[in-house]
């Protein structure tokens, strides 16, 4: 699998507000709080001296009002001792991430398919965010920016909506993300119903597999899409100071 290929498909997924590059270093910057609209990530060598390249990538992101921060990816980082260099700048890994891939197609059963998040995917992303509207306020601006075909998903239960997530189509893979249940309808099955609609969604759409993110410290999550025919394929880590 060729993971810088999959890398690009993911940051059309979630478009960052401003972006630019360095060389192979792709810089991306939004509000400052969801860690792929905001962070350089160090996938292939950059157009200039290493040294020169993390001082202009530090500089644009002071530019931008936000700290630096580096995202790094098993098996895909330029130059290959990334982690050694940023640790000898004062940077620290964090969030370690695994992305999964899996098959697509599934069934639909009672969830409804939108093109555009409506009030009540919304709300649920507020409730699942309730600690921080503004980062919540970033990731709605961000799946606005993602181009079509695009599908968001939800469940309600009693007539109120309970679960939530989106799908982007794009070069035949199908991202999964924004996987949200409400704290008072957890353990009902919510997010399998999500993802089988959505997976049935992209294969029509023209998906052949499908991908998704997850912390890697989310083992429920994580065997919930093992159930659903996903496997790790690598990692990624972010580094801030």
């Amino acid at each position: 699998m060729d993971i810088i290929a999959l890398e690009d498909v993911s940051a059309r997924a979630w478009p960052a507000l401003h972006t630019d590059r360095i060389g192979g270093w792709r810089l991306n910057a939004s509000t400052g709080h969801t860690g792929r609209a905001n962070t350089c990530w160090a996938l292939e060598a950059p157009d200039r001296p290493v040294g020169e390249a993390f001082d202009a990538a530090e500089a644009w992101y002071l530019g931008h009002g936000q700290p630096p921060k580096f995202k790094t990816v098993d098996g895909a980082t330029a130059p290959a001792d990334m982690p050694n260099l940023l640790a000898a700048r004062g940077y620290a890994a964090h969030t370690e991430t695994s992305v999964m891939v899996g098959p697509v197609g599934g069934i639909n059963e009672g969830v409804t398919l939108m093109t555009e998040p409506d009030e009540g995917f919304l709300a649920v992303m507020f409730e699942a965010l309730y600690r921080d509207a503004a980062d919540a306020q970033e990731r709605i601006e961000t799946l606005r920016r993602i181009p079509q075909p695009m599908f968001f998903a939800r469940v309600d239960v009693a007539g109120q909506p309970a679960a939530i997530g989106a799908c982007a189509v794009d070069s035949g893979w199908g991202g999964v993300s924004v996987m949200r249940t409400s704290p008072n309808h957890r353990r009902l099955g919510l997010a399998t119903r999500i993802v089988s609609a959505l997976l049935g969604a992209a294969e029509e759409a023209g998906a052949t597999r499908s991908y998704l993110q997850v912390e890697a410290a989310n083992v429920t999550a994580i065997g919930l899409y093992e159930k659903l025919g996903f496997r790790e394929a690598y990692r990624y880590r972010y580094w801030g100071r």
